[in-house]
């Protein structure tokens, strides 16, 4: 009875050695099929359009000039600088100096000089990239500023500060 034993397991593991042996190669057919399907066409399709006229953001006119807000505060100069002029481009606020002068350090990498400065009524820091004499050439400042850090929320956030 051993013996029989013996031989029904010798054919069992012969069979499914066998049986194994289809399942590889038609993993083998599909894994060859699949990187066929993965090979670059070579066949190109070129579509030609004609090129619409580029629309060049003008600078603003002076109806918008006089438009934009202008917020008015009494501010002095803490780090970065030592004169504000009239108007101000204000990139940031902070209640902490040393987020307004991580702030400062980053835009003067950028090549701003940057200054920090405080409102006295409340205490918060102010990050100005930039201060001028007009009205006029802060908005123009302001709207370089903005369009140079298109995707900063923040930046984009950016206000006039006159300095009283």
């Amino acid at each position: 009875m051993n013996m029989k034993k013996g031989t029904f397991y010798l054919l069992v593991a012969v069979l499914s050695l066998a049986s194994c042996k289809s399942s590889e190669s038609a993993y083998k057919q599909a894994y060859e099929k699949a990187i066929q399907n993965d090979e670059p066409k070579t066949e190109t399709t070129v579509v030609s359009q004609p090129v619409s006229a580029v629309q060049v953001q003008e600078e603003p006119k002076e109806v918008e000039i006089a438009s934009v807000p202008v917020r008015e505060e009494k501010v002095s100069v803490v780090s970065g600088g030592n004169a504000v002029k009239a108007y101000s481009v204000v990139c940031g606020s902070f209640s902490l100096k040393t987020n307004a002068d991580a702030l400062r350090d980053r835009l003067a990498g950028d090549g701003y000089s940057a200054i920090v400065v405080v409102n006295e009524a409340g205490k918060t820091y102010r990050v100005i990239c930039s201060s001028h004499d007009t009205k006029e050439e802060a908005v123009r400042a302001r709207n370089a500023f903005k369009a140079r850090y298109p995707d900063n929320n923040d930046f984009q956030n950016s206000w006039i500060l006159f300095n009283r």
